[in-house]
């Protein structure tokens, strides 16, 4: 099969299943879910594609909200990684109801022509982008052994290739001390809330020898109940950014010797845990993204081209990106003068021009495999990649 039969059969196979793609676009926006508890969603998108003929495996790697679906039996595995938590207050804010009915959408395309093409198409269901990270939890657990390239779309204001992200670490602060009236004997208490204080003034006075792009962000939860009693408690929780992972871990080691310093400042007793897994900086394969971005514009859309300088926030899909080839580029929707996490992106999740980017990437993304796949070159490539880390590990 040619490259353009291929194309023209799975823009037709697409069509044929909108309908159904754009429902589930509707309805996973309609009813958000926070992270590792997207029952509905994970039960959405695999009622729909097991009606389609993917082999499914529901509550996959350890994971209730996960899912696997697979078609063909190709010796190129192309994994397509679907999100669908939404922010809590917020729902969609993120967009991942087109990210992915989007993916969803890719697969299905892709489904009548995976054993001619040598593919096997597997359908990821990942949890827990905005919190806790699934995809590092499914990486562990062996999600990711077999494949040999994977992608996914994110939803943005526009179009673009070759972004990276944050590798980030969350923290979650507490500091336990000892109440006393603040005016009668304050000499008694031990203050948790100063012990707070003290700590984020160590990390704002460590700002001016962080690495160039490094972020350290947080919020004070509480810090005791009272003015006239000393506070013995005080909680946050905090966000470390790096470039590279390998900074991020400085980083890490600095803001917990702030936090610490807080406590022996005090006497206070500290627990600091992380939250969750931490995520790596994407780090995304330009010869797929190439394929990518011509198939995106042969759709008529405007990609900003390929800039590894171009940063975002942060994703688990970078824990993905460091072992298998991989991209994440953002597919563009018009949605004023907001961005994603803020709550007016929300209200656009299911405009027309929403719904033109679920299909349209979906589509991109089906062609893009379809040219690892025909495409002598890059396929030899990935699965030489492929069998060199099996041999490693």
């Amino acid at each position: 099969m040619t490259i353009t039969a291929a194309r023209d059969h799975s823009r037709a196979t697409l069509t044929r299943r909108q309908d159904e793609v754009l429902g589930l676009s509707h309805a996973l926006h309609a009813d958000p879910e926070l992270a590792y508890e997207e029952h509905r969603a994970a039960r959405r998108i695999t009622d729909l594609v097991e009606r389609a003929g993917f082999d499914v495996t529901r509550g996959a790697y350890g994971l209730p909200t996960a899912f696997r679906a697979t078609v063909g039996t190709g010796d190129l595995v192309v994994a397509i990684c679907a999100e669908y938590d939404a922010l809590p207050g917020i729902g969609h804010a993120c967009g991942h109801n087109v990210n992915g009915s989007a993916s969803v959408a890719a697969a299905l395309a892709l489904a009548p022509l995976a054993d001619e093409l040598g593919l096997t198409v597997a359908l990821l269901g990942t949890p827990a982008e905005e919190s806790g990270g699934g995809k590092v939890d499914m990486l562990r657990a062996g999600a990711f052994d077999d494949v040999a390239a994977a992608m996914m779309v994110h939803a943005a204001p526009q179009d673009a290739v070759g972004l990276t992200t944050l590798a980030i670490s969350s923290l979650s602060v507490a500091y336990s001390g000892v109440p006393a009236h603040a005016a009668a004997m304050p000499h008694r208490g031990v203050n948790a809330a100063d012990a707070m204080m003290i700590a984020q003034v160590a990390i704002a006075a460590h700002r001016q020898q962080m690495v160039p792009g490094a972020v350290v962000s947080g919020v004070v939860t509480s810090a005791g109940d009272a003015a006239n009693v000393i506070p013995d408690h005080a909680t946050a929780t905090y966000d470390v950014r790096a470039g590279t992972s390998e900074e991020l871990a400085e980083l890490q080691a600095r803001v917990r010797a702030c936090f610490e310093a807080g406590a022996l400042a005090t006497g206070a007793d500290l627990l600091l845990e992380t939250v969750g897994n931490d995520y790596a900086d994407l780090r995304q394969d330009l010869a797929m993204g190439r394929s990518y971005q011509a198939a995106a514009e042969a759709l008529g859309r405007t990609v900003l081209a390929n800039d590894p300088g171009l940063r975002g926030g942060s994703t688990d899909m970078g824990n993905v990106s460091h072992v298998v080839p991989t991209i994440h580029p953002s597919i563009g929707y018009d949605c004023g003068d907001t961005i994603m996490h803020h709550p007016d992106f929300t209200r656009y999740g299911t405009t027309p021009a929403a719904d033109r980017a679920v299909l349209d990437g979906g589509l991109a993304m089906a062609w893009t495999a379809i040219d690892l796949a025909t495409d002598p070159a890059q396929r030899d490539r990935l699965l030489a990649r492929h069998a060199a880390r099996t041999a490693r590990n």
